[in-house]
């Protein structure tokens, strides 16, 4: 029998909500950004976030349903982000993906945020193979895995301190560039020269696949205070050469655990992985060493539902397991 998951993803400062039919058609899908609100502040605001997810998430699930052509009566699963992510945020989708369930009956499961971008590359049309090494960069994480199937995931390398997309934005902050950092970094890098500055790059252990970025961000805002005091800041060459600093480590890194596992398929996801040099560089490198490389759309990289319910769908047939109703959030995700 068909299978309509109703996805639910309020984990920082999207509300999102999308409707798939099994893990073949996605119907609908809505996102609800807050950009303009958390701008000024250069950065997300959690209590601003939560408030604004508790105006969002019953308008967002309605379009959500109305733009699929279905009911809440034809939906058989209920797919929510349960972790990781702000603790206020998630329980607005958390808390109102149980009560659905529990006044309509409708099994909820809860989904960990990082399954979601590990499988946001299945609403593709060209999907790879398992096994896969993925990377996922985005503003909460920097991190290696190896899927194995749509429900067994390896962690085999994360970020120490700061995440790539962490790093992005406090660049943009020191520069002055605005909020959200990636597009703003990207887009005025286009103008700078990458090799203007020999930011660090730090490789760690020898053969380790983790990641540390908060050297590099210091390294910038000493840059840039020496140029501020001279009242000439090369924000285009700095963001360029940054930009390169990082993707340099990134595809350095994913091409290393492509060689230590012996896998030559590999998949971006997270917010970061839209990045336009990100995307070119790791598609040399990986015709250079014979791998096949996929990534999502855009509007699959950054947080959505859609990703929440293809996760959920393959959690829920796997398990055959509805969540219970006194589960809670969790702010670090569970994997690996």
């Amino acid at each position: 029998m068909p299978m309509l998951t109703l996805g639910i993803e309020s984990s920082c400062d999207d509300t999102s909500a999308a409707v798939l039919l099994d893990d073949k058609r996605l119907l609908s899908s809505i996102v609800s950004g807050q950009d303009t609100i958390h701008a000024k502040y250069g950065g997300v605001v959690p209590e601003l976030a939560s408030r604004k997810h508790l105006e969002a998430i019953h308008p967002i699930v309605d379009e959500a349903l109305s733009l699929a052509g279905v009911t809440l009566n034809d939906i058989d699963l209920i797919a929510v982000t349960q972790g990781p992510g702000l603790i206020g945020s998630l329980l607005v989708g958390f808390s109102y993906a149980k009560s659905l369930s529990y006044v309509t009956n409708i099994p909820y499961i809860g989904v960990d945020h990082m399954a979601g971008h590990l499988l946001a590359i299945y609403l593709e049309e060209q999907t790879p193979s398992f096994p896969y090494i993925s990377l996922i960069v985005s503003g909460g994480t920097t991190s290696l895995f190896i899927c194995h199937d749509f429900t067994h995931y390896q962690l085999i390398g994360r970020t120490r301190d700061d995440a790539a997309g962490e790093a992005f934005d406090k660049v943009a902050k020191i520069l002055e560039l605005g909020y959200p950092g990636g597009p703003a970094i990207s887009e005025i890098a286009k103008n700078g020269n990458q090799e203007a500055f020999s930011f660090p790059r730090s490789w760690l252990e020898p053969q380790s696949l983790d990641f540390s970025f908060s050297g590099l961000k210091t390294s910038v805002l000493n840059t840039f205070q020496q140029f501020k005091s001279r009242d000439a800041v090369p924000a285009a060459d700095i963001s360029a050469s940054f930009q390169k600093a990082v993707v340099d480590v990134l595809v350095t890194k994913t091409l290393l655990a492509a060689e230590q596992f012996s896998i030559k398929t590999i998949v971006l996801g997270g917010g970061v992985s839209a990045n336009v040099t990100l995307r070119e560089t790791m598609k040399e490198s990986c015709l250079r060493i014979g791998a096949e490389l996929h990534y999502p759309q855009p509007k699959f990289c950054t947080d959505n539902a859609a990703m929440i319910a293809m996760a959920g769908y393959h959690k829920f047939r796997h398990h055959s397991t509805a969540a219970a109703y006194d589960d809670d959030v969790y702010s670090r995700s569970t994997l690996g």
